[in-house]
C-alpha cells in the first residue's frame, strides 16, 4: 500500500466483461476532476467477478488497459478460487468454522461482503460501490430533446462521506423494470396498481410508479438536485434508511458501524435489507446521478453518442416482459424477510392481504401479457413466506459472523483500540417488538389456495 493519507475504493460486482468500458470511464473522470493529481488519496479497483452470469473468463476482467491501470494505485480481483483461499485462511485461523463459509458464497450479496472483506482487510477508508450498467451521466428533459451533463460521482462521495457512515446517489435513466402498459379492459389501471402495491416496498410504489410510466419508463435527473449542491440525510421509513447498490459509498474508518449484505437465497434486495440495519446510522444523500442503462442499449454513450431523446419502454416484447416478470419475482423473493423485519406485529395480515391482492391480478396480468407464468409470483410468495423465520435467523446469523471477521481484521492490523465483539450486535428486532442492543448499538405446499384464481387464466 502506497503511503497515502486516505485509501479510496471503487468496488464492481460484476458478471460482465463490459465493466472495463464502465471502469474506464470512471477512471477518467477521476483524473478529469483533479483527484488523480493529489498526492494524499490512492485509489484503488476491487472487482468481485462471477464466470456464471455471462459466461466470460478472467482474462475477461483482468486485462485492463495499462492507460487505465497508471491512474490506480492498487488492483484487487476476487473470484472463486481467490475467495475460497480466504474463506481456508479464516477457517485455519479459528475465525469463522466451516458451517459459516456460506458468508462468502454465492450470490449477489455474498459478492458485495467479498468486496467489504477485501477493502477493510487491505486498510481502505472509503470503499464506493458502482454498478457495471450505470455511468457517470444525468439525463434531463426539460427542454423538447433531452439534456445530458457528467456527473462527478467518485470526488461527490469523496467530499461528504466524512460526515456520514454512508452516502448514496441518485439514478436516473432505465431504473424501473416496469414497462410502459396501456390499459385495457383485460387489465385496468386500477388492476395494475393493487399489484405493485402486493409486490411492492415503501419506496417501489404505485404513486412513484405511475409517474416513471407516463414518462415511457424514463426517469429523468431533478434539475434541482443537479443545480443547488445540496445533501439530504435519510430519514428512517418504517425501520429503513432506504439506500441503492450502486452510486454508495461506505465509510470504513469506525469498523464497528460497517454492516454486512444479506439478501434471502435466490432472491435480491441486498441494499434493502442492509438499510434495516441503518437506524443508529448517518446516511446522506449526496447530489451526483448515475445513468442506469438497464437493457443495456446505450453502451454507446460511453464513446460520446449523446441521443436527443431516449426510447420508451413498453411492452411489445419477450425480453422486455420477461424482464419485468424476472423482476417481480425479485421483489416478491424478498418481500416477506422485509415485513418480517420492519413490521412483525401486522406481518401475517399483510402476508395475507397480498395473497387477496395477488388472486385477485394476477390471473389478469397472465393474460394481459399473454405469460402464464406470472402466477409463479403467488408460488414464490408462499415459498419464502414459509422460510422467513430461517432466513431471518440467517440474517441475524450474517451480523455475528461478519463481527468475527472484522474483529480479525482489525486486530491484526494494529486497531486493536476499535475492536468489534463479536457479542456486540444489533439482534434486530423492531420497535414494534423489541430491539435489543448490546454495547455500541450495535417451501411449503400451496394447497388449493391459488387453484381457483388459475381458472381464471385463459389457455
Amino acid at each position: 500500500m502506497l503511503n497515502k493519507n486516505i485509501q479510496l475504493g471503487i468496488g464492481f460486482a460484476t458478471g460482465r466483461k463490459s465493466f472495463r468500458k464502465v471502469l474506464k470511464t470512471y477512471v477518467y473522470n477521476w483524473r478529469e476532476c483533479g483527484l488523480a493529481e493529489r498526492k494524499d488519496i490512492g485509489l484503488n479497483l476491487l472487482v468481485a467477478y462471477d464466470l456464471k452470469y455471462s459466461n466470460t473468463k478472467p482474462e475477461d476482467y483482468k486485462e485492463i488497459k495499462k492507460e487505465v491501470l497508471d491512474l490506480i494505485d492498487n488492483v484487487y480481483f476476487i473470484g472463486k478460487d481467490e475467495m475460497k483461499a480466504e474463506v481456508q485462511h479464516l477457517v485455519r485461523k479459528n475465525v469463522i468454522n466451516k458451517k459459516e463459509t456460506w458468508i462468502f458464497g454465492s450470490g449477489y450479496a455474498a459478492q458485495r461482503n467479498s468486496i467489504l472483506y477485501t477493502a477493510i482487510k487491505n486498510n481502505l477508508d472509503y470503499l464506493i460501490f458502482l454498478d457495471d450498467d450505470e455511468y457517470p451521466l444525468a439525463v434531463t428533459r426539460t427542454r423538447p430533446n433531452v439534456v445530458w451533463s457528467g456527473q462527478h460521482v467518485i470526488k461527490t462521495h469523496l467530499r461528504y462521506i466524512r460526515q456520514a457512515d454512508i452516502t448514496h446517489g441518485y439514478h436516473c435513466g432505465y431504473v424501473s423494470p416496469i414497462p410502459y402498459v396501456e390499459f385495457n379492459s383485460v387489465l385496468t389501471e386500477n388492476d395494475f396498481a393493487t399489484f405493485i402495491e402486493a409486490i411492492s416496498n415503501d419506496i417501489i410504489n404505485w404513486d412513484s410508479i405511475r409517474m416513471i410510466m407516463n414518462n415511457g419508463s424514463i426517469t429523468y435527473a431533478d434539475t434541482q438536485v443537479l443545480t443547488s449542491d445540496v445533501t439530504k440525510e435519510v430519514k428512517e421509513v418504517n425501520h429503513c434508511k432506504f439506500i441503492s447498490g450502486g452510486n454508495l459509498c461506505i465509510n470504513l474508518t469506525d469498523p464497528p458501524r460497517v454492516k454486512p449484505f444479506y439478501n434471502p437465497p435466490g432472491a435480491r434486495g441486498e441494499d434493502t435489507f442492509l438499510s434495516t440495519c441503518l437506524s443508529e446510522h448517518k446516511v446522506i444523500r449526496v447530489p451526483c446521478y448515475t445513468f442506469h442503462d438497464g437493457f443495456s442499449t446505450y453502451n454507446h454513450l460511453l464513446d460520446g453518442v449523446l441521443p436527443i431523446n431516449l426510447r420508451y419502454v413498453k411492452a411489445d416484447s419477450e425480453q422486455i416482459i420477461t424482464r419485468f416478470y424476472n423482476a417481480c419475482i425479485g421483489w416478491i423473493r424478498y418481500k416477506p424477510l422485509l415485513l418480517y423485519i420492519t413490521q412483525r406485529n401486522v406481518y401475517e395480515d399483510k402476508i395475507e392481504q397480498m395473497r387477496q391482492q395477488l388472486g385477485e391480478t394476477l390471473p389478469k396480468l397472465c393474460n394481459y401479457f399473454n405469460r402464464k407464468e406470472f402466477m409463479n409470483i403467488a408460488i414464490e410468495l408462499e415459498k419464502y413466506h414459509s422460510n422467513v423465520q430461517k432466513h431471518y435467523k440467517e440474517f441475524l446469523e450474517i451480523q455475528r459472523i461478519w463481527a468475527k471477521i472484522c474483529n480479525y481484521l482489525y486486530s491484526n492490523d494494529g486497531r486493536a483500540s476499535r475492536l468489534l465483539e463479536a457479542a456486540n450486535i444489533t439482534e434486530y428486532m423492531t420497535r414494534d417488538f423489541h430491539c435489543k442492543k448490546i454495547g455500541r448499538r450495535q417451501y411449503k405446499k400451496i394447497g388449493a389456495r391459488y387453484n381457483h384464481y388459475s381458472d381464471k387464466v385463459e389457455a
